[in-house]
């Protein structure tokens, strides 16, 4: 469903993209990680055709990006880091518009309207100005509003930041909901977690370049499964362990202050990169 090979941007002097190249499959939850600055949000852009790449391909469903431009945008939906909703507009006008430049007949608008709002749980604020919901609810509304015109593909970019545990759990839900409905998702986050939950596969992006690819298990039981973190000459050094009675045994036989816990997505990064993904 999605497939880029060898994109490269370039930003004055900056390479944001130093020729990537992946294939997503149809119904695949896809998650692309990495710090600030390592080229995620750029990949979005130049697939939902809001940025042109200084070299490479892309294709949505089959169209290419570039020399099907109108084609390859009807594939796919998008939600923003940021909130982009019309604050002054209602819900249900910030969706008709969105439908409307989708040309969709304004029956089939308003009957789309009414099932997305209540697929993400807030039919009730239809008639609310954009700007008395809370963020969680703003994040809803982009969600629905990605979705109005029935794409195949949808974009996540870090579509949690800056909401609290539980708004992000609930929307987490939503997002496992619209990938059984048939879609294919392609997610950023900085939340580790999020990853390790929701992903079939995560690819690790550092500065500009994919350096693994696979299964969230399948990288974290490259490592081992129990994380020992221990306070070394003002630095936190962590070993690992294949199971917990090999750490405890190290515990045993070594001073100072230890914490004990599974390996995560986290330490797979930092293992290849040196580097943590929230920076």
């Amino acid at each position: 469903m999605i497939r880029f090979e060898n994109l490269r941007k370039k930003y004055k002097q900056v390479e944001a993209l130093k020729g990537v190249s992946l294939q997503v499959g149809q119904g695949e939850l896809f998650s692309y990680l990495g710090p600030n600055g390592s080229g995620k949000t750029t990949t979005i852009r130049i697939l939902t055709g809001l940025a042109v790449p200084s070299a490479g391909d892309a294709w949505l469903h089959g169209h290419h990006v570039g020399k099907e431009s109108l084609q390859a945008k009807r594939q796919c939906g998008l939600v923003s880091q940021n909130i982009n909703l019309d604050h002054e507009l209602t819900v249900g006008e910030n969706l008709h518009l969105h439908g409307k430049l989708f040309q969709m007949p304004r029956k089939e608008r308003a009957q789309r309207i009414r099932e997305l709002l209540e697929y993400v749980e807030i039919a009730d604020r239809m008639d609310s100005p954009v700007k008395s919901l809370s963020g969680g609810m703003k994040k809803r509304v982009m969600i629905a509003r990605a979705l109005m015109h029935s794409p195949r593909i949808l974009f996540l970019d870090e579509p949690t930041t800056g909401l609290d545990p539980a708004i992000r759990h609930r929307i987490w839900s939503l997002i496992k909901s619209i990938q059984r409905s048939g879609a294919t998702i392609f997610l950023t986050t900085h939340y580790i977690e999020e990853a390790e939950f929701l992903a079939d596969r995560v690819a690790f992006l550092d500065e500009g370049r994919i350096v693994t690819l696979d299964t969230p298990q399948n990288l974290m039981e490259g490592l081992g499964t129990w994380a020992l973190d221990r306070v070394a000459d003002g630095g936190l050094e962590t070993l690992f362990f294949r199971c917990r009675e090999e750490a405890n045994r190290h515990i045993t036989a070594h001073e100072g202050s230890f914490s004990l816990r599974r390996v995560n997505l986290e330490d797979v990064f930092i293992s290849l990169t040196g580097k943590k993904v929230r920076t």
